[in-house]
């Protein structure tokens, strides 16, 4: 017989093996002259992975040579080396020497695309068990003979992003082996969508390149504990020989234990059943991702119990017997070549597009390719490593994220994804019960280093004094009450060392940003601009830019006018006319007061009505509509008269003020001095946002130099942040006036380092304070003073009375008179009826007569009857004259006299 040549393995041992696999192979192919498919297989037999494999490949070989009765596979095994260019001359080898129709392996993207292009130029199909972070469009074309046989890495670090975003984690350390670049962009752009950053990155080289890979190690640890706080450590697709020495040095060091998490990446979790059980207890407490597949089909359990025997055959010094999911990859890989060459040679398609049509459940999962690539859609298992073995937590998907079991995903397409918890309970490490803060917290022997406000303009928010003689601070005030109080609501111990700074707030905000402290307890007002360096918990006092100035007195001779509104006046002026006039009416032919010439008659009117007002007026009534009249215009003035004296007198009694600049327009328009805090950012923002000249601004010290420089005129108006001003005005509420903030800012807050898990949990307790109203009565206590400014903090003035408080009264008299008009009006026409000759006169023309002109009639009837009673005509001799006679509807109350 003749049997292919191959290429002779690393070690005489697998040299053997095999050579005799090829005979095996060889001699199966040769029987009844069936057609032999050699395939190339570059895998390393010395690892873990390449050993599952080659038993793997090997049984599946098996399998199709049994039962195939016109094809007969050859493998051929080569082992890659550390030279990434190294695979593509063993598969040019493999190719040319064993003729290799198909080429499959590689674990590494850079190797897996140098022999696809070898496969490009051949036209063999290639198929890797890797495949490109981010899979490039034009890939297919480029690369046409690429088979892979793997998902690209976004999966993964949507799976790992979502498990971040769980556990509120907003700072991570990424740990992973040089040159996998693409993968570090990638999730870097992942964890941003959920609200972290990477921190710091960690890059180890493979632990063939030092001959001490463990020292490097631990000294490249030392420096990240020093540069970073974060303690959640990600590690990428990394060696398993690597990932062992890491957790050994970082469990040394202290980095797996207390607050600290671990996220191992999908290539060492699928590795787990077969890593050394004292390599895994280094691992205690760390999350994986596992690739799922399905242990219970019967095709799995068989595959399971072939592999266990030939694994212990051929390997008996490994422990662990069972196969990986690499193992399964790897079988699926010859059954995907298998399928092909049987649907070949019954059609008249390629070998490579039957590869590319494949789909079939394997064992790994479906097998189903889009543009050469496996279908994209993982299922993953998140385990937590226990002890010396794994427990398996919830399943990931794309489209579900955390589910409990797979029926969640196979059933309606409702269900929302879920990103919010898993519902395992994680065994953590250090045995932690609570989920870690992923941060480095203090402790007792490295308590957190505080940053105090050394300097403040108002003392009542932060005060450090010095003892002299034990050289010790003592801190107080509103700031540091409310930290003090936080403390209580927490939940577990922060020890912590207070520190004053005698800087500026902008010196506050980079000493935390560089790490020299991890918090600042102080008035620090929150800014957009301060949020890229730093992180602020929830405000606990609101800000926002008010205006102080002096104010005048508003005292004018025309203060009498000032306890009714113009309405007022003209309504009173209009209700006074209208009942003089009804009076009038109503006594005028009753009452002799009342009687008289035209103007005798309105002066007497309007005198009567007038001294009403001060129910000051003699004359006598005699009509009773007019009682009526007046008892509710007296009801009315009555009120007017008590409102008016009570609004006056509070006038008079509070003093008026005014202020002396009403607006910013006027402080420029001027070029008027202002004052404000030089060390906030509030100077800054009043050169550049309200656009005030830098000479115009003077730096106040502290609060004492705002009253100081208003006395001598030094400044014409001082800006101050709301807190302060309500300080400010609480001390020194007379005289001055403080202006509505029109500007807001975030407020105060707390300041800690980005990313700090404390910085969270101090917010939660500011928010129970202020639900339990505990911030608002440190707020009276520290902001309020207890002297004459308590309840003010602008001045007061006392608004003139509204016709809107008083128009029943109005609407009350008015009608009261119209209605007493109406009926003596109504009695007036009932009392004059028309004589016998003017109703003849009516028939006779009853076109020219109306009730109009009987009105008319009467008026000038009563016109002419006064001035014949009142104003007598001298007695004179004339010749005699027939009296004038007047028809009316009535006779006449008064009698007429002639001439």
């Amino acid at each position: 017989m003749n049997f292919p040549s191959t290429i002779p393995l690393a070690f005489p041992t697998y040299l053997f093996i095999f050579f005799v696999l090829v005979n095996c192979y060889q001699g199966e192919a040769t029987n009844g002259d069936n057609k032999v498919i050699s395939i190339g297989a570059i895998i390393d037999v010395n690892s873990r992975v390449g050993k599952e494999q080659l038993v793997a490949m090997d049984l599946a070989a098996q399998s199709y040579n049994n039962t195939s009765k016109s094809h007969k596979m050859a493998l051929h095994f080569q082992e890659p080396t550390k030279d990434p260019f190294r695979p593509t001359s063993l598969a040019r080898k493999m190719i040319k020497t064993q003729k290799a129709q198909v080429i499959i392996g590689m674990h590494a993207w850079t190797e897996a695309a140098s022999v696809a292009e070898l496969g490009r130029k051949t036209q063999v199909p290639v198929i890797s068990f890797a495949a490109p972070t981010i899979t490039p469009p034009l890939l297919p074309t480029r690369l046409p003979f690429s088979v892979r046989m793997a998902n690209d890495g976004t999966a993964y670090a949507k799976c790992v992003a979502d498990m971040v975003r769980v556990y509120s984690w907003q700072r991570v350390v990424v740990i992973n082996e040089e040159g996998d670049y693409e993968m570090l962009a990638l999730l870097s752009e992942t964890l941003q969508e959920v609200g972290s950053m990477i921190e710091y990155r960690l890059a180890l080289p493979s632990p063939s390149y030092r001959t001490n890979p463990g020292e490097f190690i631990r000294e490249e640890l030392n420096k990240l504990i020093k540069n970073t706080q974060s303690r959640v450590f990600i590690v990428l697709q990394s060696s398993l020989e690597m990932v062992i020495h890491l957790f050994r040095e970082a469990a040394q060091l202290g980095l797996v234990d207390g607050e600290s998490a671990w996220i191992i990446p999908e290539r060492i979790t699928n590795l787990l059943d077969s890593v050394n059980k004292s390599s895994i207890s280094y691992m205690e407490g760390a999350l994986g991702i596992k690739t799922y597949y399905s242990e219970d089909s019967s095709e799995y359990q068989d595959f399971e119990a072939q592999f266990r025997k030939s694994f212990r055959a051929k390997y008996p010094e490994e422990d662990n017997r069972d196969p990986g999911f690499y193992a399964l990859q790897a079988y699926d890989s010859i059954k995907i070549v298998a399928q092909a060459i049987d649907r070949m040679a019954s059609g008249r398609k390629t070998l490579l597009t039957e590869i590319l049509s494949s789909n079939f459940l394997g064992l790994s999962g479906e097998i189903r390719f889009e543009e050469a690539q496996l279908l994209p859609n993982p299922t993953f298992r998140i385990v937590n490593v226990d002890k010396k073995s794994y427990r398996e937590l919830d399943f990931w998907t794309l489209k579900r994220g955390f589910i409990t079991n797979l029926t969640t995903e196979q059933g309606s397409n409702s269900v929302s994804r879920n990103t919010e918890s898993l519902s395992a309970v994680v065994i953590w490490p250090g045995k932690l019960n609570r989920v870690p803060k992923g941060w480095n917290l203090p402790t007792k022997q490295k308590p957190m280093q505080i940053a105090v406000p050394g300097r403040t303009s108002f003392s009542r928010f932060v005060k450090v004094d010095r003892d002299e003689l034990t050289n010790s601070y003592k801190y107080s005030g509103f700031c540091i009450e409310i930290f003090e109080k936080v403390l209580d609501i927490l939940g577990y111990d922060l020890p912590y060392e207070f520190h004053p700074i005698n800087g500026t707030y902008s010196d506050l905000v980079q000493l935390v940003y560089n790490k020299t402290y991890e918090a600042v307890i102080g008035d620090t007002t929150i800014t957009e601009a301060r949020l890229q360096y730093v992180d602020f918990t929830v405000p606990y006092a609101e800000s926002g830019l008010s205006m102080i100035v002096t104010e005048k007195s508003n005292e004018s001779t025309w203060m009498f006018m000032k306890p009714f509104t113009w309405q007022m006046w003209v309504a009173t002026g209009a209700v006074l006319t209208y009942t003089m006039v009804v009076v009038w009416y109503l006594e005028r032919e009753p009452n002799p007061e009342f009687q008289g010439n035209w103007k005798s008659q309105v002066s007497t009117a309007l005198m009567f009505t007038f001294s009403s007002l001060f129910f000051a007026h003699r004359e006598k009534i005699h009509n009773d509509l007019s009682r009526v009249v007046m008892v509710s215009w007296l009801f009315l003035v009555l009120i007017l008269n008590s409102s008016y004296t009570a609004s006056l007198s509070s006038m008079l009694t509070i003093q008026r003020l005014q202020p002396n600049v009403t607006d910013i327009l006027c402080l420029k328009k001027y070029n008027m001095k202002i004052g404000c805090d030089g060390d906030s950012f509030v100077r800054t923002y009043l050169e550049k946002v309200e656009q005030f000249k830098p000479e115009n601004i003077i730096n106040m010290d502290n609060e004492y130099s705002y009253e100081d420089a208003f006395k001598n005129n030094s400044i014409a108006a001082a800006f101050l942040e709301l807190p302060y001003e309500k300080v400010y005005m609480s001390k020194y509420c007379k005289g001055y006036s403080a202006s509505v903030p029109t500007t807001k800012f975030g407020g105060l807050g707390f300041m800690f380092q980005k990313g700090s898990p404390v910085a969270r949990d101090v917010s939660k307790a500011i928010l129970r304070l202020l639900e339990q109203g505990e911030l608002r009565m440190l707020e009276d206590k520290w902001m309020n003073d207890a002297g004459d400014c308590s309840n003010n903090s602008t001045s007061e003035s006392t608004e003139s009375l509204r016709l809107g408080s008083f128009w029943v009264l109005y609407v009350i008299s008015g009608a009261t008179s119209t209605i007493c008009f109406l009926l003596y009006t109504i009695q007036l026409l009932k009392t004059r009826q028309p004589t016998h000759d003017d109703a003849q006169e009516r028939n006779g023309n009853p076109g020219d007569e109306n009730r109009w002109k009987r009105i008319v009639i009467i008026a000038k009837q009563i016109y002419s009857r006064k001035h014949a009673t009142v104003t007598p005509v001298p007695h004179q001799p004339q010749a005699p004259q027939l009296p004038d006679i007047i028809t009316v509807s009535s006779p006449p109350t008064v009698a007429i006299q002639n001439s």
